[in-house]
């Protein structure tokens, strides 16, 4: 049986036209199957060119703040402007966002260096709860639906979407429809609900991304149980998407689009010479990369986790990641019964996926099943003020061993008072009552000092004023010719 798809061209702003739907796809995404997921601090430059090296057809920037996009030329500047490489082609740049305006202001300071812009819809961590974006905006139809229609009228490239589903089939096509009607050009789907995460993230569900597959008209991309080529391609079959993306299969594996597992130093040396030739790359992303490469071989070589972790450069991660090789290739000399014991599937200094442990059943202990006793609700005491051990996680006990004067208590912490102007903290001793962002735009324009933020453009005036007059001032006036910002 074959389908149809509507193919449509929707005019932009002037004559140009933009490509829309499957002819977007197969044109300006050239057909591309294998997709490196947006990750926060960790789909950089740097791992986006390795990625592509082993199989990635396409790639997404990391999730950007669109509010932050839109004020800060520093977070555009080191985020994408910078970024910009021939080979990263195509990219797509995905936003978080809440506010129709913002994301439209942050998408056209983008479009110029990327083929299509993304909304995030997907992100369930506590931070996008708090910012109230990425899935936490799902039931929010009326809003998303007045952002992707603005969006797909206003920018010059395609708008994506990146999704998660409902419990409910149905709900989740209807609301892939309204996605689609909108504008929404192309859509993923990670086929995990909002509430599939951490020790809960469980087993996607191909059954819905097939739902939606067949329901829309514009190309799909599957996202979930991806930790092998041989998923990819069973994932295709068994949904009918155009695509697959990956993400944490992606970082422990940049290879898996290939369909081979190379020893994890080799990737590690790989990624470190990208890193090298492609700066500035940020050395918590190096990091963190490394961390997750080795993340197998590490729980056995628990010293050489201590010194990844104080490592102060670059060199210094590469040094560690040479004393691992050294360890794994004498391991590789030694008896194999002697490096099985690990339950693996492969050696342990193998590329390979890290498969999460479903959480403990509280009914069980060491793997046998608990007497059976009368449930008794009780609820966990409070945390007394003092934040005694005992009645604390153990980590919380880590963050008392840093600071003993750190409180947990919710009804001692200080409540903050938000910032005039962006919402932000303000700081408690600032004399303009503002965060230190907008603190120190003010205080530049105007030639004040804020004591409470150590900012000290009138001074520093004062002082430049007096070294022009020989040491004195002849009216209390200060030109702004002085200004110099920190």
């Amino acid at each position: 049986t074959f389908r149809l798809y509507r193919l449509t061209v929707v005019p932009v702003a002037g004559s140009m036209t933009k490509p829309c739907g499957f002819e977007f796809w197969r044109s300006t995404l050239k057909g591309a199957r294998y997709v490196v997921a947006p990750m926060v601090d960790q789909s950089e430059l740097a791992w986006r060119l390795l990625s592509r090296r082993h199989g990635a057809e396409l790639c997404y920037t990391p999730m950007l703040h669109a509010q932050v996009f839109v004020r800060d030329a520093n977070y555009r500047r080191e985020n994408l402007y910078n970024e910009l490489n021939q080979d990263d082609r195509p990219l797509i740049t995905q936003f978080c966002a809440n506010d129709p305006e913002v994301f439209i202001q942050a998408a056209l300071l983008a479009q110029d260096y990327c083929d299509a812009i993304d909304l995030n819809l997907g992100c369930p961590q506590m931070i996008a709860k708090r910012g109230h974006y990425g899935v936490f905006l799902q039931d929010e139809w009326d809003l998303l639906e007045k952002m992707i229609k603005l969006a797909d009228e206003k920018l010059s490239v395609p708008i994506t979407c990146k999704i998660r589903v409902f419990p409910e089939i149905e709900k989740t096509v209807k609301y892939a429809k309204m996605l689609e009607k909108a504008g929404c050009q192309l859509l993923t789907v990670h086929g995990r609900t909002k509430d599939q995460k951490g020790a809960l993230t469980g087993i996607a569900s191909w059954k819905h991304i097939k739902a939606v597959r067949e329901a829309v008209n514009i190309p799909v991309f599957a996202n979930g149980n991806i930790q092998h080529l041989s998923d990819v391609q069973r994932c295709m079959e068994e949904t009918g998407v155009q695509g697959v993306m990956s993400a944490e299969g992606n970082l422990h594996n940049p290879a898996l689009f290939e369909g081979c597992s190379p020893p994890v130093w080799e990737m590690a040396e790989e990624y470190l010479e990208v890193v090298e030739k492609h700066p500035p790359c940020s050395l918590s992303y190096v990091r963190a990369h490394i961390f997750k490469l080795w993340h197998h071989t590490l729980q056995i070589h628990q010293d050489l986790r201590e010194e990844l972790a104080k490592a102060k450069n670059v060199a210094g991660v590469a040094e560690v990641n040479r004393q691992l090789k050294q360890r794994c290739q004498k391991e590789m000399a030694k008896d194999e019964s002697e490096w099985t014991q690990t339950r693996l599937p492969f050696p342990h200094w193998i590329c390979q996926p890290y498969v999460r442990p479903p959480p403990k059943d509280p009914n069980t202990e060491n793997g046998q099943k608990a007497p059976e006793t009368k449930a008794v609700s009780v609820k966990r005491a409070l945390e007394d003020g003092d934040g005694s051990n005992d009645s604390l996680s153990k980590n919380k006990q880590k963050k008392k061993a840093r600071n003993p004067n750190k409180n947990f208590c919710p009804e001692l912490k200080p409540k903050y008072i938000k910032c005039e102007q962006c919402g932000n903290p303000k700081g408690n001793k600032c004399v303009f009552n503002l965060c230190r962002g907008c603190c120190k735009r003010k205080a530049f324009k105007e030639v004040a000092d804020c004591p409470g933020h150590g900012l000290r453009f009138k001074t520093k005036a004062l002082k430049q004023c007096k070294s022009d007059t020989g040491g004195g001032l002849t009216n209390g006036t200060v030109s702004t010719a002085v200004h110099d910002p920190l």
